[in-house]
């Protein structure tokens, strides 16, 4: 029997939302899978323009969450993308993408995923990222290492011109942020994929399939758990810390340490 967070210690209670999350991600992942396979339920709508758009299943997926997180941690605070910021009086705020790659979702690509994140204060301490259509289970807290599918897992061992770079790429950046930063990796002999999910692929990050990401401009639902995964495998990141604040997002670069120098110069402009 699982005992309520006033039971535990704080490192217990961290660990408790650690195992939560993977079960309410899997939960989540499946709704979205059934909808994912029949597609003529699916209702989308343009949230900015027609590349950033929302389905029903985005909707049905985050309230259940909330509904799951809410009646085990009631006092815990909850930020999603698709819904407003829940404050809480507990210290903890889940941080949630019901979808994370909803194009490549309604369009039939199996490049999406559930990410969940769980904050004590303003330090990520647990990540779940779920890839519904690979049954890829993704998790990681603070200090205890990162895992896929309960096995280790670890950052690759390479370099930027041996590796593939993970990028994304969206509208509220100029165009030639994107277009000078894949011409410089190119001169240098790298190389680089875009799946339509920056969370899916910092989890490639951690799991040693991609060697690094970038994006320019992320939002804390789409990064965070992803970033503790990349953090926990043994790799590097920029941290978010230095954004502005939660709620604007920034840039984010991650990756395997035999790519931090290089890949911290490109995305600098030189």
């Amino acid at each position: 029997m699982l005992h309520t967070p006033r039971d535990r210690t704080t490192e217990d209670e961290v660990a408790l939302r650690q195992r939560l999350a993977e079960a309410f991600a899997r939960e989540g992942g499946q709704i979205a899978l059934g909808y994912f396979r029949d597609r003529s339920r699916l209702t989308v709508t343009e949230k900015l323009n027609g590349q950033d758009v929302v389905s029903i299943a985005d909707k049905e997926v985050e309230t259940l969450l909330r509904w799951r997180i809410r009646d085990a941690f009631p006092d815990d605070s909850l930020l999603g993308e698709e819904y407003a910021l829940e404050e809480g009086s507990s210290g903890f705020t889940w941080v949630m993408d019901p979808i994370d790659g909803t194009s490549p979702f309604v369009f039939g690509i199996p490049a999406w995923c559930v990410s969940v994140a769980v904050m004590r204060g303003a330090e990520i301490v647990a990540g779940v990222i779920y890839a519904p259509t690979t049954n890829e289970l993704y998790s990681a807290r603070r200090g205890d290492g990162a895992t896929m599918n309960g096995a280790p897992i670890r950052v690759a061992d390479t370099t930027l011109r041996t590796g593939v770079l993970g990028m994304g790429a969206n509208h509220r950046v100029p165009s030639r942020t994107v277009s000078s930063f894949i011409e410089r990796l190119l001169d240098e002999g790298g190389m680089f994929v875009r799946n339509g999910s920056g969370a899916l692929m910092l989890a490639y990050v951690a799991a040693g399939r991609l060697v690094g990401y970038w994006e320019p401009h992320m939002n804390a639902w789409d990064c965070y758990a992803g970033l503790l995964l990349v953090e926990e495998a043994g790799g590097w990141i920029i941290d978010p810390a230095g954004w502005q604040d939660m709620l604007s997002g920034g840039p984010v670069l991650a990756g395997a340490p035999g790519v931090e120098a290089d890949l911290r110069r490109l995305a600098a402009g030189g």
